[in-house]
């Protein structure tokens, strides 16, 4: 079955349970997935429901599409993402993005938990994703192309909205966020870098680094959606000396105690789109 083909379908699966139609779809990361709760929910869709859709298998991420209102926004919330490492194919780990763009969603947000390599970093802060590295082995976009989907050659010279990240900047700073525009380099995991890799990301013009997020970025601009990412840093990991041994409960820890203010930024966006 062609990928177009199980875009339809999973479209006809998620319209057995809701005809809610979001304008905003947020991917939810590690440790974020509280963000539902805020949600007044019109529909709670779990992945195994859905044709075609892969499982979350990491502590934290729930598995779920969630409809309904945030602030009054129509919004769809992915509560749980895929990653590569899980060993899900590219395809598979964007499939979700390409299925809410079908559905009707004018915007994607991103949020994910990342490791700081800006030294004027700090546990907590957000970083207002402006560009990234990709340094992933492999490309959702790699393969034959359905020009009913987008372009061979989609063009990534802006490939995070403007707009949008000065609004969330604005948000930050009348709340008293800490918050900064940074570069986010995409590395496959799972484990955690090395001294020398952090080094290394650094000298490349990273601020922080994380082991998702980039592959929907690719496919929603492919698809002409513009994009929001907001990466939660919850270990700071340059220079080589303030490294600690980190755990995926520590990291989950961060994210949650800072998702407040994460929240905060998202509704304000919200709000004015």
């Amino acid at each position: 079955m062609q990928l177009y083909d199980q875009i339809q379908e999973a479209l006809g699966a998620i319209r057995q349970h809701t005809d809610f139609v979001p304008r905003t779809a947020i991917i939810l990361g590690t440790g974020l997935g509280s963000l539902t709760e805020e949600i007044e929910t019109a529909a709670d869709i779990p992945y195994s429901s859905i044709p075609h859709f892969a499982r979350s298998t990491v502590q934290s991420h729930q598995g779920r599409l969630v409809f309904g209102r945030l602030g009054g926004h129509p919004v769809v919330a992915m509560a749980g993402r895929f990653h590569y490492y899980e060993g899900w194919t590219m395809q598979q780990v964007t499939f979700p993005v390409r299925v809410l763009k079908m559905l009707g969603i004018e915007r994607l947000i991103l949020t994910n938990a990342s490791g700081g390599v800006n030294p004027h970093l700090r546990g907590g802060d957000i970083v207002v994703v402006r560009d990234h590295i990709n340094l992933m082995p492999e490309n959702p976009l790699r393969g034959e192309n359905d020009e009913r989907l987008g372009p061979r050659f989609p063009d990534m010279s802006a490939p995070y909205d403007t707009d949008l990240r000065a609004r969330a900047l604005s948000i930050a700073r009348e709340h008293g966020i800490r918050a900064m525009e940074g570069v986010y380099c995409a590395l496959q995991g799972p484990n955690l870098e090395t001294p020398a890799e952090y080094t290394m990301l650094r000298h490349l013009g990273g601020d922080c680094t994380g082991m998702s997020s980039v592959p929907e970025v690719l496919v929603a601009r492919h698809m002409d959606l513009p994009v929001l990412m907001l990466s939660m840093v919850t270990n700071v990991s340059f220079p080589p000396g303030v490294i600690q041994e980190t755990s995926v409960e520590d990291v989950i820890a961060v994210a949650r105690s800072a998702e407040p203010r994460l929240r905060q930024m998202i509704e304000g966006v919200l709000a004015a789109v």
